[in-house]
């Protein structure tokens, strides 16, 4: 079931897509009650200045955000050195011309082939499609993450993979805004991204029900398009960690709650940092994940 909620005068309706058009939700919710609060929803459009037409499908009660796909590492390695650091590019692209190997510092660390890695990031910044974005006063290099997101609809505590999978309750579009620029000298601080990711992320109006998505998943495809073009297209196959164990990984010792949500982390080819196709003032970003959401934002200064 594809669902979405839209604002009413008397609070938030639950939506769902049926032949074609969009209908009033007369069974049960999509998702356990806790997922939905109607209240905290509302003050967080309020906060954000009710700047999109378009509401969250539930609302976030935390969010992680996983490190899953190697050729993103990778390529989004080259990248930030292409744009920051072209003295040290022009090294590391000379030694993959001489060797036809992978820089070996362009591979993820080594913790992230024995188990899932993870940062938590700012669930209260999350804004739907539509809100205007703008840079950060403090960088000049705003980059865009295409992502697959997914919320509990259950809890879960020292799960196994099966019963993590059982627990989830839909899927959507993340999208993790970053500012480039900022993000290496935080990471290298031994504490993970900070004012480089907490400012803001977005996820699509629509969600889909795990029921649907998970005997798909990795055949999920999807697009970046700026001004209108098409400049990248990415796949949910070669992930190094399932769903499952993803959130096994997580659940170990550690209460988790209807309403979290979870990010498996930039798609290949979902960021521009990758592409080079850096974000602009003026700019209009459009991601989408097919058959699932997409977002859409004017970029302002």
């Amino acid at each position: 079931m594809k669902f979405r909620r839209i604002r009413a005068q008397d609070g938030l309706h639950t939506q769902w897509w049926d032949d074609g058009q969009w209908k009033a939700l007369s069974g049960p919710a999509p998702l356990a009650p806790s997922a939905f609060r109607p209240d905290w929803e509302l003050a967080t459009a309020d906060r954000h200045l009710q700047q999109s037409d378009a509401v969250l499908p539930f609302t976030p009660l935390s969010f992680r955000d996983f490190l899953l796909s190697e050729e993103h590492n990778v390529a989004a390695a080259r990248g930030m050195l292409e744009r920051f650091y072209p003295a040290s590019s022009r090294i590391t692209e000379a030694f993959e011309t001489v060797t036809h190997r992978t820089f070996p510092a362009f591979r993820p660390k080594k913790l992230f082939y024995r188990q899932p890695i993870y940062y938590m990031s700012n669930a209260m910044t999350i804004v739907p499609t539509r809100t205007p974005v703008k840079f950060p006063s403090y960088s000049r290099g705003l980059d865009f993450e295409l992502e697959i997101g997914f919320v509990l609809d259950k809890p879960l505590l020292d799960a196994d993979p099966a019963e993590a999978t059982a627990a989830i309750g839909a899927f959507v579009l993340l999208n993790d805004f970053s500012a480039r620029d900022i993000q290496r000298d935080e990471m290298s601080s031994g504490l993970g991204p900070q004012k480089s990711k907490h400012f803001l992320s977005s996820m699509s109006e629509t969600a889909v029900t795990a029921d649907e998505v998970l005997p798909r998943l990795e055949q999920l495809t999807g697009s970046v398009i700026i001004n209108g073009h098409t400049v990248s297209t990415v796949r949910a196959a070669g992930l190094q960690w399932s769903v499952g164990e993803v959130l096994a990984h997580a659940s170990k010792d550690e209460q988790l709650l209807p309403g979290e949500v979870f990010g498996l982390g930039t798609l290949a080819g979902g960021s521009g940092m990758e592409t080079g196709t850096w974000l602009r003032p003026g700019d209009t970003l459009r991601l989408v994940l097919d058959d699932v959401g997409e977002v859409e934002h004017v970029i302002g200064k």
